[in-house]
């Protein structure tokens, strides 16, 4: 008996034994195979108990005028937010924050009963709000910083610049062609946490992560000169609206590009969506008798033509076809220079039966009418010109004073700094460098030459005639400088309705021309669409012309000259006279 229970016991320590060493090499097992194959992951499982990612984008990079100074900044802000599992009473912290904020107190309290981990309250909230929200030292409501856009200049050259979104990405002109430029890197960084979840230390590198910053062409002077002289010829003639562009005729640089009204894109969502795009780039307008001015450089350059060469108006009245064309004031003959000077449509209708479509087409299309420049900004137009072997006489008739084709104030403005560029077309462009933060150029955009467009031969005959337009009986006489020979051309455009028939009393009033006559420094367009007490382009733009021409080239110290020397000057058959 004793030897059988002496047995049963050995058996039983064998298989208690046993059980014991299997258990115990299914663990050294499972520690093995967790110590050599699954480090790596039990370290990322032990680290995330007390280390919390985080991840940030790079400051968004500057955007200078060409002096340097201040368009678009980035600015630090605290954004409001919320972790709904940590509030007790939503109800109650809703109402309060509501009150706080200015905000819907049920839409609140419908996102705080969401139970998400996280929500925003008030993304970039002003500093009193913060203050205020801070003051109630509500359970879960935190504060996160970041960074926003801001417009030191507000106003100024609004549309050019553009702006960003609530989340940094360009939507509109320079910050969202330059997107890619000026937006920031993403980076990670480590913040240890204790017990609690709260972070006390943090593993933040030194590295730079911002964008690049962009200069622009732009002369914040300017663009004020600018701004200040349409907002004003808007204003004094009841208008729609207004555009005007400044450029440099010898670079392509653009100085000013101005809008009216305009926006202030740091609330540009208050503003009509209309206003938020670039119209002088952006949209196509019939150009009216300012195309005139190109009418004659195909005479001269292709249709055998000079200034003086006669052209019989027919008293004001001219038949083509089932269609008649008529003057402002009945003329009888002129020479090509008076036909420009008084701006007869009748006359230009002539002119270009004699030069022909076909050199009328080949010259509108070397000043770049019919095609995008290529300017740095986003949504450019390349306008409407179609092709001579589909016109009609009709369709050469009033193509010649600018109805039935269409072009941007940006395509118009490069076309006429070619002719004060001794005939050479320059390629528009409105950013000159991408810098990095240190200050070293990344890239540089520089002056570049797109084609001759006429002869220097006849870009001095055209200067010559549009110089008559600014002298006593020329059209755009209100636009004369006093010190500064002038050239220029009015234009006054009929505007079409929705069903594209031209609307009565509806009108685009232009001027466009440089200065001075015998070495242009700057070419300057203005348009003002539909004004109400005139509707003519010497009446309505040439004076805002003067303004914007006399102040810029005072501040950019270019000494004025007798003006009867300067024409005489200009007269000569050299080429381009500085």
């Amino acid at each position: 008996m004793r030897t059988l229970e002496t047995k049963y016991i050995k058996f039983r320590i064998t298989v208690v034994g046993f059980v014991f060493t299997a258990f115990l090499s299914a663990i050294g097992a499972k520690a093995g195979y967790l110590q050599i194959y699954q480090s790596s992951w039990l370290t990322k499982k032990a680290s995330a108990q007390y280390e919390r990612p985080f991840k940030e984008l790079g400051n968004r990079g500057t955007i200078y005028d060409a002096n340097l100074r201040e368009m678009a900044v980035s600015i630090n802000t605290t954004s409001i937010a919320a972790y709904p599992r940590k509030i007790q009473d939503p109800a109650a912290t809703a109402k309060m924050l509501a009150n706080s904020l200015n905000m819907d107190a049920r839409t609140l309290q419908g996102k705080l009963l969401a139970k998400k981990p996280f929500i925003w309250i008030k993304r970039q909230a002003t500093p009193k709000e913060v203050s205020a929200v801070k003051s109630l030292n509500l359970e879960g409501v935190g504060f996160l910083s970041e960074t926003s856009r801001f417009y030191p200049q507000k106003t100024l050259a609004a549309q050019t610049i553009g702006f960003t979104g609530m989340d940094g990405n360009g939507l509109e002109g320079i910050e969202f062609y330059f997107d890619n430029q000026l937006k920031g890197s993403n980076f990670e960084y480590v913040v240890l946490k204790d017990a609690l979840g709260q972070g006390f230390d943090s593993e933040k590198t030194t590295t730079d992560y911002s964008g690049k910053n962009i200069v622009l062409t732009i002369d914040q002077t300017i663009q004020f000169i600018t701004e200040k002289a349409l907002k004003e010829a808007v204003d004094e003639n009841n208008a729609k609206s207004g555009i005007a562009v400044v450029m440099s005729p010898r670079t392509g640089a653009i100085l000013s590009i101005a809008q009216y009204p305009s926006l202030n894109p740091n609330s540009y969502e208050k503003f009509d969506r209309d206003l938020w795009r670039n119209r002088a780039i952006t949209d196509p307008f019939e150009p009216g008798s300012t195309m005139k001015v190109f009418t004659a450089a195909a005479a001269i350059e292709h249709g055998n033509c000079s200034e003086n060469t006669t052209f019989f108006c027919e008293n004001g009245e001219y038949r083509i076809g089932k269609n008649i064309i008529h003057d402002t004031h009945p003329h009888g003959w002129l020479t090509l220079k008076e036909v420009v000077k008084l701006s007869s449509n009748i006359g230009a209708s002539k002119v270009v039966q004699k030069t022909g479509y076909e050199s009328l087409y080949r010259t509108l299309k070397d000043f770049g009418f019919g095609e995008k420049t290529g300017i740095n900004c986003p949504g450019e137009t390349s306008g409407i010109v179609t092709s001579y072997k589909n016109w009609r006489p009709i369709d050469a008739g009033t193509i010649s004073f600018g109805q039935g084709i269409s072009a941007s104030p940006l395509q118009l403005i490069s076309a006429v700094s070619a002719i004060a560029n001794d005939g050479l077309l320059m390629k528009p462009y409105i950013v000159q460098a991408i810098m990095d933060q240190k200050g070293f150029a990344v890239s540089r955009f520089d002056p570049i030459q797109v084609r001759q467009a006429i002869s220097s031969a006849t870009a001095e005959k055209l200067k010559n005639i549009l110089m008559s337009v600014t002298e006593k009986e020329g059209t755009g006489f209100n636009a004369a400088l006093e010190g500064y020979t002038v050239c220029g051309k009015t234009g006054t455009a009929q505007k079409t309705d929705e069903t594209g028939r031209y609307a009565k009393g509806k009108y685009i009033s232009s001027f466009i021309g440089f200065a001075p006559a015998e070495n242009p420094e700057v070419a300057i367009l203005v348009m003002v669409d539909e004004p109400t007490k005139s509707h003519y382009g010497g009446i309505v733009s040439a004076p805002a012309f003067k303004k914007i021409a006399q102040e810029t080239l005072t501040y950019m110290n270019i000494q004025p000259k007798n003006r009867e020397a300067g024409k005489l000057r200009v007269s000569r058959e050299s080429g381009f006279l500085g």
